[in-house]
């Protein structure tokens, strides 16, 4: 993947690692837009850095996606990379499942990545260097049980991506999947910056374009960190990796209905 001259368009690019992405992108000369829902939070981001743009998304509406993908093509011809990052965590608890979380979960990190990528691919099949990059998690390798939603559909999006790489092999189109470990972003509440189980936003961008600016692109994003999880079934160590994200408490039950 080339790290300059693209217009890449970033979904959850208002925080976190999106924006820690757009930023990156951004400040080596790229064209970069950034979309999510909030209008306030993408404004801020993009007065920060001048010459950024954003367009808002509502990436669980399947129409919505349809209308956003004409106009970010009509407004940005150039678009020729796509970084598929919005998703939402919830904690669940399957003994007393709460199935609206878990669909809500479902259509926002795995609908709307299969739903977004359709909609623009025959833009960035048109377009010279260009690159769908899936943001999944290395707990698509070793799930969370305090989030099984949300490690499922990671999981799906890493199958989805292999896939999708090998359908769109001959075509310009380059097919990446960043590999992120706990990162402390506001995913989640009590995500904090100084848990030593999560690894800061700064460093993790640094070293994901790191590995980036190294030729040739690898396939997979994977920083050290996330290597345990990634890996853990290859190297026999599957099962010390879920008992240790086990151990972490379960969400509670909610209170009986009098």
């Amino acid at each position: 993947m080339k790290l300059t001259h693209n217009t890449i368009l970033i979904t959850g690019g208002g925080s976190g690692i999106g924006r820690g992405l757009a930023e990156a992108f951004h400040a080596l000369g790229n064209k970069v837009i950034i979309a999510g829902r909030r209008r306030h939070v993408l404004e801020k981001v993009t007065d920060a850095n001048p010459g950024m743009a954003s367009l808002t998304l509502d990436i669980d509406d399947p129409r919505a996606i349809q209308s956003f993908a004409a106009k970010v093509t009509e407004l940005h011809p150039t678009l020729n990379v796509l970084i598929n990052n919005a998703g939402i965590m919830r904690p669940e608890n399957l003994k007393a499942p709460q199935v609206a979380d878990a669909e809500a979960i479902i259509t926002t990190n795995l609908l709307g990545p299969i739903r977004l990528t359709a909609a623009l691919l025959p833009q960035l099949q048109k377009q010279p260097g260009a690159a769908i990059i899936n943001v999944s998690s290395g707990l698509a390798f070793v799930p969370f049980p305090s989030t099984p939603t949300y490690s499922a559909t990671k999981a799906a999006l890493h199958s989805y991506t292999v896939s999708l790489r090998v359908h769109l092999q001959g075509t310009p189109v380059e097919v990446i999947e960043i590999i992120p470990p706990a990162v402390a972003t506001d995913l989640t509440p009590g995500r904090h910056a100084d848990n030593p189980h999560y690894m800061s936003v700064e460093d993790y961008i640094a070293e994901t374009m790191q590995i980036l600016k190294t030729p040739p692109t690898p396939p997979e994003i994977n920083v050290e960190r996330v290597k345990f999880l990634r890996f853990a079934e290859a190297t026999g160590s599957f099962d010390k990796a879920l008992q240790m994200l086990s151990q972490f408490a379960l969400p509670s039950e909610p209170a009986a209905k009098p």
